[in-house]
């Protein structure tokens, strides 16, 4: 729906509830035209049922809403004497049409000083849940998201089992495009698993002002552009479009910007001409064969525990070994090891027709250059310049696309050139043989970008081999995800704070019982 869309639906709704609920607003001592006044009829409405102004905010916030506006039907009911269980499940299961209902039925009393109690324990753990999970739902929402990382596509920059806290406000937060869904889950709702949102109504596209723009190497939470699954880890039965803010969360290193130019040779990624230089905590992985004298016996078991080897590595050779991702610091440990001989990095050049945009002779370690679009810029179209586009145009600006030979058509009109209407990136991950990511399906468009992880709270290693396996890995307990140098661990500075805190509570009771008992 377009914007002008739900500007009518909202004007259209504030008109409802005026003439809903104008003979209650006259009952409360206010005036009919009150309540037909958008945004002033929710602060008055506040008023009459005492409840805090700063709620008319919350009624704006897409998913807050769903939560508040249920409240605030129960609490309206209450003040005008209708609180019997009956009374509150009508105005919940109506919409709150019910209230209409007794505004134009129903000879009710206003009662300012009513008992703001919830008038049972059943309603008062309700009406205390409700506050808690809209709490919960604005900072899950707007500011703070925990995220899992599942795979090994950013080993070992960032580990399988790493519980990260992700900031929706430093790339500036977005409001959810798809209102109607369950709170604080993602697309799937747990142990039932079915759908946990409805498709329409679909909100327009807005971000908040940001605090930082995306940088080159930035690590970055972003929907999955090409989800097309249910579940990304089980077969699909069929294709399933699902909205931008409902598709898998992937959290990969922005390697290119808007306006770059990248390009792969032999694995390593040129910017604009020039060797991208990784930050120092960042450990890119390569694949390796690993030669030895097929003499002097080779502990693989050793090998795996002492380098901290998490993705499939094994002989395939009498005297060869296949290691499918390893940082430069466990190559040069390798070498060191007696027996060894060899040790060889694949590089490769086969061509692979699964590497964007499908009509070239690349693969994951060459190809390019691939220009990054950026918003207000025009770039040449052509049948050889499409494919890079295509997407774009047609899926990601909502652009009527028809190609007929050499004729390109953008909604009826034939064109030779395309101006991009909004900013893309080209994501990677670190484990650069083992990661589906921008070399696969293209570019990020900028409304997928979800938020920048800032924090590890918790680490588990082995957490997909059962829970008897796990190990917390002390180290890296509340360290930084960006940032100059090695992570380095703050748990310890935490313990401290929280001691202090706990100590701080203790001697603050003490005295408040002691100058009680005075």
């Amino acid at each position: 729906m377009e914007t002008t869309g739900w500007l009518l639906l909202i004007a259209l709704a504030q008109v409802l509830h005026g003439i809903g609920t104008w003979k209650l607003y006259v009952k409360a001592g206010r005036k009919a035209w009150e309540a037909f006044v958008p945004v002033y009829n929710g602060i008055v409405l506040m008023q009459i049922i005492n409840r805090p102004k700063y709620w008319v905010l919350l009624l704006f916030i897409p998913v807050i809403n769903l939560f508040l506006f249920p409240i605030i039907w129960i609490e309206t009911l209450r003040t005008f004497g209708k609180k019997s269980t009956l009374d509150m499940l009508l105005g919940v299961f109506t919409l709150g049409l019910y209230i209409a209902y007794v505004n134009y039925t129903q000879d009710v009393n206003y009662h300012e000083k009513r008992d703001l109690k919830a008038p049972n324990k059943t309603m008062d753990t309700l009406g205390s849940l409700s506050f808690a999970i809209v709490v919960a739902t604005l900072v899950h929402t707007y500011f703070i998201q925990p995220f899992t990382i599942p795979t090994s596509s950013l080993e070992k920059s960032l580990l399988v089992g790493d519980f990260l806290f992700v900031s929706k406000f430093h790339y500036g937060a977005r409001t959810p495009m798809t209102p109607i869904a369950a709170p604080m889950v993602h697309d799937t709702l747990p142990v039932i698993k079915i759908k946990s949102y409805t498709e329409t109504p679909q909100l327009p596209y807005f971000r908040f002002p940001a605090l930082q723009k995306i940088e080159r190497n930035d690590i970055v939470v972003f929907n999955w552009p090409a989800d097309t699954l249910f579940h990304m880890y089980k077969a699909a039965d069929k294709r399933y479009d699902k909205p931008i803010d409902k598709k898998t969360n992937y959290v990969k290193r922005c390697t290119a910007i808007p306006g770059d130019k990248i390009e792969i040779k032999d694995g390593i990624v040129f910017i604009n001409g020039k060797e991208s230089i990784l930050p120092e905590r960042a450990k890119p992985q390569y694949s390796y064969k690993v030669a030895w004298d097929g003499k002097t016996q080779v502990n693989l078991d050793y090998i795996k525990q002492e380098l901290h080897i998490t993705d499939a590595f094994g002989q395939i050779a009498n005297d060869t070994l296949l290691f499918s991702a390893l940082p430069q610091e466990s190559v040069e440990r390798i070498k060191n090891i007696p027996g060894i001989t060899k040790v060889e990095r694949i590089i490769h050049k086969e061509n692979d027709p699964t590497i964007f945009p499908g009509t070239k002779n690349w693969n994951v370690d060459n190809l390019g250059p691939i220009y990054i679009p950026e918003a207000g810029k025009t770039v040449a179209l052509s049948k050889e310049t499409l494919p890079f586009y295509k997407k774009i145009i047609g899926e990601y600006e909502g652009k009527d696309l028809k190609v007929t030979g050499d004729e390109i058509r953008i909604n009826g009109q034939v064109v030779t050139s395309y101006t991009f209407e909004q900013d893309y990136y080209w994501m990677m991950g670190d484990n650069r043989h083992n990661s589906l990511d921008s070399r696969y399906w293209g570019f990020v468009p900028a409304d997928h970008i979800v938020g920048k992880p800032i924090f590890i709270w918790m680490s588990i290693d082995g957490i997909n081999d059962g829970l008897k396996n796990w190990s917390i890995r002390w180290d890296r307990l509340f360290t930084t995800v960006s940032g100059t140098g090695q992570p380095q661990s703050y748990f310890k500075y935490f313990l401290f704070v929280l001691a202090g805190y706990f100590a701080f509570d203790y001697f603050r009771n003490k005295k408040k019982k002691k100058n009680e008992a005075a």
